[in-house]
């Protein structure tokens, strides 16, 4: 991501930020190439870098060799360990508290299974108390915690200070979250979309310098995505921006969504419609190669692993709904190939784990696409492993925008 600095009085907040995002991104930098790299004199950034080492952001190391006379330059480097971020998940029927230091590094994690449509507020109230209990058992004393991040599932507020639509993880509508774990907790409250909060810590964690546009893609029980602009979260007029699991692509007599609609992109192409139409299947005495796979369990244990392998293996039905989902999630991404133009798609989730079906997905988006709109397509290589990192990392990159100050 490009930062570019400002010698002009009053923007000191803007070229600490530049300073703490060029730092994590490259690591370890002398002065003088920080201040060729934000476009700061050497005196600003002298006077920048030493203000951030007073507060503890920033620390020293050791000179770089040389063999010239004069003082040598020396490695300035982001303190990770100087701050600590909290974190609150909440997918449908499960959330994670966790924490994280400056460069992303977890420092707990723990995970709960939620029943659908759960309690707020004796959830979060419960969320609350043990994400407290974690950060005193982890030793992480208050004044060293930057607040909380809220990763949460649906549609939140313009303000972002309330989720008003969860699609079923929480049983309020319009519920305010922020308010409730500033007063539970007594830290400020940050919070996000979880799809967007999830993409935001895919691009923290990567440190591509040149990020251009991306479209992050999240399939699990539904489907989220999320579209970047120069690294930065394109919401849109309504901040709704890329709800492509919610685009209509079954006209009449399509299955109820969550969203109150029916015949939406998620209930054909996720993996939650694939288990439920294997499901109803194997309940019409159908399917005999699943049939064996799932023998000794019963239909509700049943994994989208196990609907790949009957595919796999042959069974006719469940490789026709497998396609069928595969070829439906392909058309949604070749219209958003068309009409944004993205330098990259990111796949996120576990069925692209999986590689009969991601062979699949991958035919099926270069059907009928011209080499002028061949874009690159990559599974992300955080696969699983952002859940108990983005919620903080919605405060730490908070933090870094405003040049770690308060």
């Amino acid at each position: 991501m490009p930062f570019e600095g400002d010698n002009m009085m009053g923007v000191k907040r803007t070229n600490r930020s530049a300073a703490l995002h060029i730092l994590h991104e490259c690591g370890s930098m002398s002065r003088k190439r920080l201040s060729e790299s934000i476009k700061l004199t050497p005196a600003a950034i002298t006077k920048i870098v030493g203000e951030m080492i007073a507060d503890g952001l920033l620390s020293e190391g050791s000179p770089l060799p040389g063999s010239g006379v004069g003082r040598r330059e020396v490695m300035v480097e982001l303190n990770a360990r100087a701050r600590a971020a909290l974190g609150i998940f909440i997918n449908l029927r499960q959330a994670f508290v966790s924490a994280v230091w400056l460069d992303g590094g977890v420092i707990f994690s723990e995970s709960f299974t939620l029943p659908e449509r759960a309690p707020a507020e004796e959830t979060v109230r419960m969320l609350c108390e043990r994400l407290g209990a974690l950060a005193a058992a982890n030793g992480l004393e208050k004044e060293k915690l930057l607040g909380v991040g809220v990763a949460m599932r649906g549609v939140i507020s313009p303000d972002g200070r309330a989720v008003h639509n969860s699609f079923g993880a929480l049983d309020e509508r319009d519920y305010p979250i922020c308010e409730r774990v500033e007063a539970l907790t007594g830290l400020p409250c940050v919070m996000s979309n979880n799809v967007r909060a999830l993409f935001a810590a895919q691009m923290f964690l990567s440190r591509e310098p040149e990020l251009g546009s991306q479209f992050f893609l999240r399939c699990e029980a539904g489907i989220g995505a999320s579209f970047s602009i120069g690294g930065r979260i394109w919401l849109g007029s309504s901040g709704q921006c890329a709800e492509i699991g919610h685009i209509p692509v079954v006209r009449r007599g399509g299955k109820s969504c969550s969203c109150g609609k029916s015949g939406c992109l998620e209930t054909v192409a996720s993996p939650g419609a694939m288990l439920r139409d294997a499901r109803e299947l194997l309940s019409d005495g159908r399917s005999e190669v699943l049939r064996r796979i799932m023998r000794g369990r019963g239909a509700e244990d049943m994994t989208i692993e196990d609907v790949f392998e009957a595919a796999r293996s042959g069974d006719a039905e469940i490789a026709a709904l497998v396609d069928r989902a595969a070829a439906t999630l392909a058309a949604a991404l070749k219209g958003v190939i068309y009409t944004l133009d993205p330098g990259k798609i990111v796949l996120y989730g576990r069925m692209f784990e999986n590689p009969y079906y991601l062979s699949k997905l991958i035919a099926e988006m270069r059907e009928g696409v011209d080499s002028g709109h061949n874009v690159p397509i990559e599974k992300s290589r955080l696969n699983h492993k952002l859940e108990d990192r983005a919620a903080g990392l919605l405060v730490v990159g908070d933090f870094f925008d405003r040049g770690g100050l308060a």
